[in-house]
């Protein structure tokens, strides 16, 4: 097959722990030809979608570990798969490009995860679906509301909408020490909206990311767990990653919803789990593969490219 990878700059990879890489890696070693653009190579003439390719090989070395051939402009239609991996933030460029996807789509290339699948899941508001498994969540823009859910729950997160890698959380606890300052900042003055939620205590123990391909779960989630006085699990944000099997609620979870986003296009999606609550379900580039086949062994990367051939030779 002739896979291609819309990513960020291949420069910018951190082949330890970087998902794609290893996606990339799993796809060479099975023979199928891997190629890499970025989303500003993408464009349409005359409605036909297009992109400066450049067909990967692989060195070996963990840091100067590709070569790029030539950029070819190349109809999109002609790759067997692409595989979206571009990181957020989820503006309206990265709207635009899942335009350009759909049109690849029409042009014939299987695109995972669908273009019009992520559009219409937000990483946080797509919990909303799912609230029987969520903590008590608010999402408006309106400061009195907010303030009438902190002083129902006490102790409660705030958190922009569009954020990743933990940027922009907050914890208000009991006292609403900074209330006021944090919505103002979060919430620019009114004009932009925001998620709240219940402080969820178990966050002590990891917030776990919980990866579902073609609607099964991994059986082990990567529990990030906050360090030096930190609320945030997020591994950007200093969280320590600790690969453990799936608890019983865990399974619950990603075996109830699963199946429901595989069905609407989302081949992979990570779910991320607190407790016993669902917090996010990321459908944009999901991660922790390194880090759970390091650990634990299980091959998520083998088992990912499973299911993109299996995806492609249904049709």
């Amino acid at each position: 097959m002739k896979i291609a990878f819309l990513a960020d700059a291949l420069s910018t990879f951190k082949t330890y722990k970087d998902s794609t890489y290893a996606m990339m890696v799993e796809a060479n070693q099975r023979g199928h030809a891997v190629y890499a653009f970025e989303q500003k190579d993408m464009a349409v003439l005359g409605g036909i979608a297009t992109a400066k390719a450049s067909q990967i090989s692989f060195t070996g070395d963990a840091t100067d570990w590709y070569r790029a051939a030539p950029a070819v402009e190349t109809n999109l239609g002609e790759f067997d798969a692409i595989v979206q991996r571009k990181d957020p933030p989820f503006d309206m460029e990265y709207i635009y490009g899942t335009y350009m996807l759909e049109l690849a789509e029409a042009q014939g290339a299987k695109v995972f995860n669908k273009p019009s699948a992520i559009r219409d899941h937000s990483e946080k508001l797509a919990i909303a679906q799912f609230s029987q498994y969520t903590s008590p969540t608010l999402v408006t823009a309106d400061e009195a509301r907010i303030r009438a859910f902190q002083a129902e729950h006490g102790d409660i997160i705030l958190k922009p909408l569009d954020g990743m890698g933990g940027t922009g959380i907050f914890r208000v606890k009991p006292d609403a020490m900074n209330l006021g300052a944090i919505i103002e900042t979060l919430t620019q003055n009114g004009a932009t909206t925001i998620m709240a939620q219940r402080f969820i205590p178990d966050i002590a123990k990891g917030d776990k990311r919980i990866l579902v391909i073609a609607g099964k779960p991994v059986p082990f989630s990567l529990a990030r767990i906050p360090q030096n006085g930190e609320v945030r699990g997020n591994l950007a944000a200093g969280g320590l990653g600790v690969a453990q099997p799936l608890t019983e609620r865990d399974f619950e979870i990603a075996n109830a919803i699963g199946p429901t986003l595989a069905a609407r296009g989302l081949l992979l999606v990570g779910l991320d789990v607190i407790g016993d609550c669902l917090t996010e379900v990321n459908v944009t580039s999901p991660t922790c593969f390194q880090e759970i086949t390091q650990q634990a062994g299980f091959p998520v990367a083998a088992t990912f490219i499973d299911a993109v051939e299996a995806a492609v030779s249904a049709g």
